[in-house]
């Protein structure tokens, strides 16, 4: 109990210190630049109490449960045994296929939880009027998280470098925004960005970094890093898909109805 009160404090220590130049620079632009008092300053003291109380049991989080998990979950599904080789470093990539469909799932769902993407999601669907609806969005961009998670953990067990992929998602990305519908373009370059927030990125993390250290010849530094960009970059690639096929879906439907009223007014 007592290790585990000292972890803490040490790690309330550490947050203090990272959020303080924080609230130096508001406080600072608050009373030097603008010259005026900070508005409701006993609930501001509050939330900056709740906010180091919250970062600092998140942090503890991740050490204690989320890291650990998503090492553990990557060791035992590279394992020789489950996998049904006699020695991992002879199996073919097929043998791994388990490992792409935790890699999907857990994708999946963390994003479907990523408070983030709820909060854009609700949003975009504020601002569009309706037109982009709140589960389309989060569900597009969490399927784009699971197949870049899929995708990613089958480059960490091939071993293939990372920069050919992320060259060629941009290409694709940089031709979808050229036929992509305008309104959905920035969405889905945020859509990147919110993925990797504080649900997504502690699992995927771990799932890299715990590849890198189970699969025979993959080294952490190099092959267990880079998972995230997979994470970032496939939404982007998913929700202007999302656009464009529901674009295409809408001129199809406006088609069809137009070529109908011509023939009834023929005949």
């Amino acid at each position: 109990m007592s290790g585990w009160l000292y972890s803490l404090a040490d790690v309330l220590v550490g947050t203090v210190r990272d959020v303080l130049p924080i609230v130096a620079v508001i406080i600072g632009f608050q009373i030097l630049v603008l010259r005026r008092p900070i508005p409701n300053a006993r609930r501001v003291v509050i939330g900056f109490l709740y906010v180091l109380a919250g970062l600092s049991l998140f942090l503890m989080g991740l050490e204690q449960a989320l890291f650990p998990i998503g090492r553990i979950m990557a060791a035992q599904l590279t394992d020789p045994d489950f996998i049904g080789v006699g020695h991992a470093g002879g199996a073919p990539w097929t043998s791994y296929y388990w490992v792409y469909i935790f890699a999907f799932t857990i994708g999946f769902s963390t994003t479907m939880a990523e408070p983030a993407l709820i909060a854009v999601a609700i949003k975009a669907h504020e601002v569009s009027g309706g037109a982009i609806k709140v589960n389309g969005l989060r569900v597009a961009v969490a399927l784009g998280v699971a197949v870049g998670l899929a995708l990613g953990s089958w480059r960490i067990v091939v071993g293939a470098p990372l920069h050919y992929f992320v060259i060629a998602g941009y290409v694709v990305v940089i031709l979808q925004t050229a036929f992509a519908p305008k309104m959905i373009i920035a969405l889905a370059y945020d859509s990147g960005g919110v993925t990797t927030s504080t649900v997504t990125v502690p699992l995927v993390a771990a799932l890299g970094l715990g590849l890198a250290e189970t699969v025979p010849g993959r080294s952490p530094l190099i092959d267990g890093f880079g998972l995230i960009a997979f994470a970032s970059l496939f939404p982007i690639i998913s929700v202007m898909a999302y656009a464009q096929l529901s674009a295409f879906r809408g001129h199809r439907a406006a088609k069809n109805s137009e070529n109908s009223s011509t023939q009834e007014s023929e005949t």
